[in-house]
């Protein structure tokens, strides 16, 4: 079998490297080392230069062969206007590794990270770790005496970080303070929540794609998607702005202007040039919340944006340019909406490669006591001033805030109204029973109000929605229809209902009609689906 080559990726060290007449030969050189070991055997060199180090890497190459006549030596020029700008040199070492030709079957690499600077050093760690360079590092080192002949030593490192126990425990550190960063510093205990949050940071942090945040109104979506932008930006991902755009307000005629941009005179009114928000969003974060209200004509130049990342502004003939991630929010069901008709099949297709679902505030309940303190705080930065429940007020606005009778509609939106109301009327700073019992009554009577929900599984829910006949019920059957209204009222349509209710013996059904089968059953019990889901 013939023996795979071995190939070295280094940068010419302009100091290090440096060396004149037969005296260099006693000075050690970081990049000549490495062919003066006898057991390192290297086919071959591909070194990265500045154009303006040409003559010394032309030198260099002169002396490698002198001593390894066998190792074919490549230069590679690779303009670097700072070696010291981390985004310069990562996107210039990036690009070279993208294009390089390799051919991990034949050839095994190696990245030698002794010579450049420290930020050319972190580059090529990065990118050997994030595996654009398939290779090992190795590092040299000098003799004891500088000005020796002697090779000095070389070693090489593996990157399996488990290995490294400091190194892992940072990074688990730093991934700790991202999951709290994605959940504003909120203690959340729900583990369905805390593991959902753990597979957006994991994504977020790694993929460019789009992400499709789905879930209720008020669920905090709009404000996930600004931690995500946030994180990113803080972990030097992205450097541009966070442009946050609901789709529901741009809708009708301004719509594609609003998106898009339009050139001066491109319509009646149109006095001035626009840019546009995808335009604006260059080099950061698109947020598209409420994506289903687009029209027709802005979800295909949106997904042309998407693939080609170009787009013709209204009433021009040039196409522009803009390199944005794009966060999509919906509290639709668009797999609903792409069967009847009301969303692109090929748009959904390319935003629905990460899909998250947020549950409604009524899913997480147990998570309510640390929002309420996250509430006072927001409340304590807007107003300036300290709000907090004494200790019977809390027990007893908690008590209701978690049992059966809060369907937290808004989910969110109603929490954060409610502190601010008791927070507002507080005397002292103290939230008192007196300022707790009215809010309680004014969220009843909210959330009882016609077309608001009646929680299924509270004293009055089932009387509410099957009146007297509710007591002529086994209670055996009264816990799964209290399940079935409770998913049905979270689902946008009778079929997802269905989907949801029937997952498990769907699959064993040659023609499955969840729909079908969901309205047979409601109608045992003289109930449609439009009694129970609220529209």
């Amino acid at each position: 079998m013939a023996r795979r080559k071995q190939v070295v990726f280094g940068l010419l060290g302009a100091t290090l490297d440096r060396g004149e007449g037969s005296e260099r030969w006693e000075t050690w050189r970081p990049t000549v080392s490495l062919f003066q070991h006898e057991e390192l055997l290297l086919d071959r060199l591909a070194l990265i230069h500045q154009a303006r180090f040409a003559k010394l890497a032309r030198r260099l190459v002169d002396d490698i062969a002198s001593i390894s006549p066998e190792t074919e030596t490549r230069l590679h020029a690779v303009e670097l206007r700072d070696p010291w700008d981390f985004e310069e040199v990562y996107g210039a070492l990036h690009d070279f590794a993208r294009a390089y030709p390799f051919d991990p079957e034949r050839e095994d690499y190696f990245v030698h990270i002794t010579t450049g600077t420290h930020v050319v050093q972190i580059c090529l760690f990065l990118l050997t770790e994030a595996r654009l360079f398939p290779a090992r590092l190795i590092q040299t080192s000098p003799p004891e005496r500088r000005h020796s002949s002697s090779p000095g030593t070389y070693q090489v490192i593996d990157l399996d970080l488990s290995r490294y126990d400091r190194i892992a425990a940072r990074f688990r550190k730093e991934r700790r303070e991202g999951l709290s960063f994605l959940k504003s510093g909120i203690a959340t205990k729900s583990e369905r929540f805390n593991g959902l949050i753990e597979r957006i940071e994991r994504v977020a942090v790694a993929s460019p794609e789009p992400l499709l945040l789905m879930g209720p109104t008020g669920a905090g979506k709009s404000l996930l998607a600004r931690r995500i932008y946030e994180l990113k930006k803080a972990r030097r991902q992205i450097s541009g702005p966070f442009v946050d755009v609901n789709c529901a307000t741009v809708r009708g005629d301004g719509a594609m202007s609003a998106l898009f941009g339009h050139e001066k005179g491109a319509f009646t009114g149109a006095a001035e040039r626009r840019s546009g928000l995808l335009r604006a969003a260059d080099g950061g974060v698109l947020f598209l919340d409420e994506i289903g209200e687009l029209g027709p004509d802005e979800q295909a130049m949106l997904l042309r944006a998407l693939e080609e990342k170009r787009f013709l502004p209204l009433g021009s003939d040039r196409e522009v340019r803009s390199e944005f991630q794009l966060l999509a929010g919906t509290n639709r069901d668009l797999q609903e909406d792409v069967a009847a008709g009301r969303f692109r099949e090929d748009l959904f297709a390319r935003i629905n490669l990460w899909t998250f679902r947020l549950p409604p505030l009524r899913e997480r309940r147990e998570d309510i006591p640390p929002n309420l303190d996250y509430e006072l705080d927001r409340f304590a930065e807007r107003s300036g001033a300290t709000v907090r429940f004494n200790r019977e007020a809390r027990e007893r606005f908690l008590a209701f805030a978690m049992s059966g009778e809060a369907t937290w509609d808004a989910n969110f939106r109603d929490l954060s109204a409610a502190v601010t109301r008791m927070a507002t009327l507080a005397s002292g700073g103290r939230i008192t029973v007196n300022d707790v019992d009215p809010e309680i009554e004014r969220l009843k009577a909210q959330w009882r109000r016609p077309g608001a929900r009646v929680a299924p599984d509270s004293a009055d829910g089932l009387v509410g929605i099957l009146g007297p006949g509710a007591s002529g019920i086994d209670r055996f059957d009264l816990a799964q229809l209290r399940e079935v209204i409770r998913v049905s009222r979270e689902s946008r349509s009778l079929s997802e209902a269905g989907r949801t209710l029937f997952a498990a013996s769907r699959a064993r059904k040659s023609n499955p009609n969840d729909a079908d089968r969901l309205r047979k059953y409601l109608a045992r019990f003289g109930l449609t689906w439009a009694q129970i889901s609220g529209a």
